[in-house]
């Protein structure tokens, strides 16, 4: 009951404070408009032969969560914000491999901004890219009859628009809005599908299955309270500051590296994604093959790499591990982190600066991140898990879902929560306390 009541108090106290109120109903405007276009179909298309496309093809339903559920609908922004994350992933890469990139992100606010316009700049012909591979499955599907450079140059043109206008929605929640613009589309379009999907669950409910949907529903919050837990743990690294006292005296401070258990976030499912869907896709362009041995290893591609099939999510866990391993490297650079700490006067205890403290995070990280890396293994196999134990062939939610969404709300909840103290804070000084 206090908890409930705390709860009240500080949904009241926020909806009080005008700044914050008003942030968090541009934001909610924002997610309109975007639910608006999720039902703004691609003109010349057939809606209804897309829909069973994606109803057959459950990697396809993979994507459309990170489409933010318009992929599904083939709206005008069915690639939703996939190719802006692609690019964001080679923006990173790239700062590994070319030096000059590097400097320009450590060059701070204005450096950041560059990286970013980059980004953007990148995402447009990756969008193209991306917009001709879609109109070509929908060849092959035969939802598109013939090759037609209108039909193709409409297409293209109309999906390029809806991402840059869901990129440029997203950054303006994170400019005015609040929490991280991009997740929070996401976060909108997986949670936005859930009504319509519980409601076809519902309509297809069988009473005997009954014992099958009380497992279902103990696994899914077993699920989130895992992803819960998982995604706050985290190793703190204790680091001294040596400084010198009034007195003279050498004496030291203590602060901590706060090293995340999952580093990484969702990106390595992205990573994953983005593999485990190469060898279908190629196979799709060569299952009609006139070459009979073509035709058939295109198809026996296919089966073997089918979600049900224990090669392809054997495959999908593999690579999210190793994808988690890597971005973390990216994410927790190890090297930048011990020559800060050396400029700065820090050092570990027991460690000495510079390569020794390397080595040391080195070992750490590897270790924490070993736990990270299976449990998103697990995650992204999740439905597959579910649907071999409960029977249930259609979830609502995946555990990748799952995992965006608890971790948006956990990151905006820290946000709000942030931005509420700041506000006491000025408060209490305003007031002379």
């Amino acid at each position: 009951m206090n908890q409930l009541q705390k709860l009240l108090e500080t949904i009241v106290k926020i909806f009080n404070v005008k700044e914050l109120r008003g942030k968090i109903l541009f934001t909610a405007f924002v997610f309109f408009v975007f639910r608006v276009f999720v039902f703004v179909p691609v003109p010349g298309v057939d809606l209804e032969s897309i829909k069973r496309l994606f109803g057959e093809n459950q990697l396809l339903s993979l994507l459309d969560i990170f489409s933010g559920g318009t992929l599904a609908n083939f709206s005008v922004m069915s690639l939703g914000l996939n190719p802006y994350i692609n690019a964001s992933i080679i923006m990173q890469l790239l700062q590994m491999v070319f030096p000059k990139l590097e400097e320009l992100a450590k060059e701070g606010e204005s450096g950041r901004e560059k990286i970013n316009q980059y980004t953007r700049y990148l995402t447009v012909p990756l969008t193209v890219i991306q917009a001709f591979g879609m109109y070509i499955l929908l060849l092959n599907a035969k939802i598109i009859e013939r090759l037609d450079p209108i039909t193709l140059i409409s297409l293209v043109f109309t999906m390029t628009t809806g991402t840059i206008l869901l990129m440029w929605l997203g950054e303006l929640i994170s400019q005015r809005g609040v929490g991280n613009g991009i997740s929070m589309i996401i976060f909108a379009g997986i949670v936005g599908r859930l009504p319509i999907g519980f409601a076809q669950q519902v309509s297809v409910f069988d009473p005997s299955q009954i014992r099958n949907l009380v497992i279902f529903v103990a696994m899914a919050l077993l699920v989130v309270v895992s992803i819960v837990i998982v995604t706050e743990a985290r190793r703190p690294i204790k680091v001294h500051y040596s400084r010198r006292a009034q007195e003279g005296a050498p004496s030291a401070v203590s602060s901590y590296i706060p090293l995340r258990v999952n580093q990484a976030g969702v990106i390595p499912i992205i990573f994953a994604v983005s593999l485990i869907l190469l060898p279908t896709t190629f196979a799709r362009f060569f299952e009609r093959s006139p070459n009979v041995v073509i035709a058939n290893f295109a198809q026996s591609l296919q089966r073997l790499f089918s979600p049900d099939q224990i090669v392809y999510n054997v495959t999908y866990f593999l690579l999210v591990v190793a994808f988690t391993y890597f971005y973390t490297t990216v994410a927790f650079n190890t090297k930048q982190i011990s020559e800060m700490l050396m400029k700065q006067g820090g050092f570990l205890p027991g460690i000495r600066p510079g390569s020794p403290t390397k080595l040391y995070l080195d070992f750490v990280s590897l270790r924490i991140t070993l736990f990270g890396a299976i449990f998103l293994g697990l995650i992204a196999i999740l439905p597959s898990i579910g649907q071999s134990l409960t029977g249930i062939q259609t979830l609502l939610i995946g555990g990748t879902g799952l995992l965006i969404v608890v971790a948006v709300i956990l990151e905006t909840s820290k946000n709000i929560e942030s931005q509420l103290v700041m506000r006491d804070y000025d408060t209490f000084l305003r007031r002379g306390i």
